[in-house]
């Protein structure tokens, strides 16, 4: 722990290098901010929030003798430790310089919404997820629609407590890394008052195709797309045209969206007329293609990105990028050059076509 590390700091103050203080998904929220790309303000707990919160609250000892001499391959003992971890972690209180912190930010970050208890996402970010050649994206927890200063401190030891799953506590182990040696960031963003989600790649998840971006959407959150609990409507869309050249629209049952009443996430049937309406607009579409390209442009390598459609904003600024990692499957792949290197231009054109393949 230092004393010169914030525990708390806003999206804004993150970029590309800020992995260590607020892991994967938050700094590079703070990297497309800076990139000038549309994203929802919010802010983090840093991992020296987190640091500060397991040392002072004792859990950081007992984790350790929890977890001493465990079997990562024994998934009852490890089911076993993980519950009594994170039963603790839920249980003990932050401490008042850290809650007057989370307190005075949410607050902040309500009057810049001009919405009082502004609803958030409340996002698991940890230090060693959304990195090139790792797959831990996923493990940790995300709640969303989450109101008040009381429910936010509240998930976000919920998605501390998440970095001891059994799942996550053995893939740790089954790949080298420490427990001590992972930390983990918690963002609160300001929730995108969704009609539709989903996720895009800048490279065919399927072939590894680089010259297409693919879209998939549903209606509400797009908690339901990387669940895969829909099939979702399907976009593939020429990289550099910007022309749709692939498109299914799927019957979409199910999607996430808020309960007025309980002001909570809920799953909730899409009315039958609606199933197999196409859930994103062509010029959606074109605009998240368009997002998609610079975004990838910025880093250098293809991405996959979380994405909605804000109900309550315009349409030409409604569109938001809510998560972008690189894509660490196709883009690892070393590729065969289609023409000898020192070749022309035309003699690597021909070699594509020859070859039948389409070019980058």
């Amino acid at each position: 722990m230092s004393a010169d590390l914030p525990v708390v700091c806003w999206f804004e103050e993150c970029r590309r290098d800020s992995v260590p203080l607020v892991g994967g998904k938050c700094s590079s929220l703070g990297e497309l901010i800076g990139a000038g790309v549309r994203v929802p303000p919010g802010f983090a707990l840093t991992t020296e929030g987190f640091r500060r919160f397991m040392s002072e609250a004792g859990i950081d000892r007992e984790i350790s003798t929890l977890l001493r001499g465990l079997d990562p391959q024994d998934m009852t003992a490890l089911e076993a430790a993980s519950a009594s971890i994170r039963q603790q972690i839920e249980a003990r209180p932050f401490s008042m310089e850290t809650e007057d912190l989370v307190a005075e930010n949410y607050r902040k970050l309500s009057v810049r919404c001009c919405m009082p208890a502004v609803p958030v996402a409340v996002r698991s970010s940890a230090t060693a997820e959304d990195l090139p050649g790792a797959s831990f994206a996923g493990q940790q927890d995300t709640y969303l629609w989450i109101r008040g200063v009381d429910e936010v401190l509240h998930h976000m030891r919920r998605c501390i407590s998440s970095l001891y799953t059994g799942r996550a506590i053995a893939y740790r182990a089954n790949h080298g890394f420490a427990d001590e040696e992972v930390a983990i960031s918690v963002g609160v963003q300001k929730m995108a008052n969704s009609y539709t989600a989903g996720v895009m790649f800048t490279i065919h998840p399927a072939n590894g195709d680089r010259s297409v971006i693919v879209i998939d959407s549903n209606f509400g959150f797009g908690e339901s797309v990387v669940s895969g609990e829909v099939t979702p409507d399907h976009f593939v869309v020429n990289k550099i045209t910007l022309d749709i050249i692939d498109r299914t629209i799927s019957q979409k049952e199910l999607c996430y969206t808020v309960d007025l009443a309980t002001q909570q996430s809920i799953a909730v049937e899409v009315p039958f007329e609606r199933q197999k309406v196409q859930s994103l607009i062509d010029d959606e579409v074109t605009e998240l293609a368009w997002m998609g390209k610079q975004i990838e442009k910025h880093y250098g390598c293809p991405m996959d990105i979380e994405w909605a459609v804000d109900k309550d904003l315009p349409a030409g600024g409604n569109i938001f990028i809510l998560q972008a990692r690189p894509e660490t499957v196709w883009s690892k792949k070393q590729q065969a050059p289609l023409a000898a290197a020192g070749a022309s231009a035309m003699d690597y054109i021909l070699s594509g076509m020859l070859e039948g393949k389409k070019l980058n």
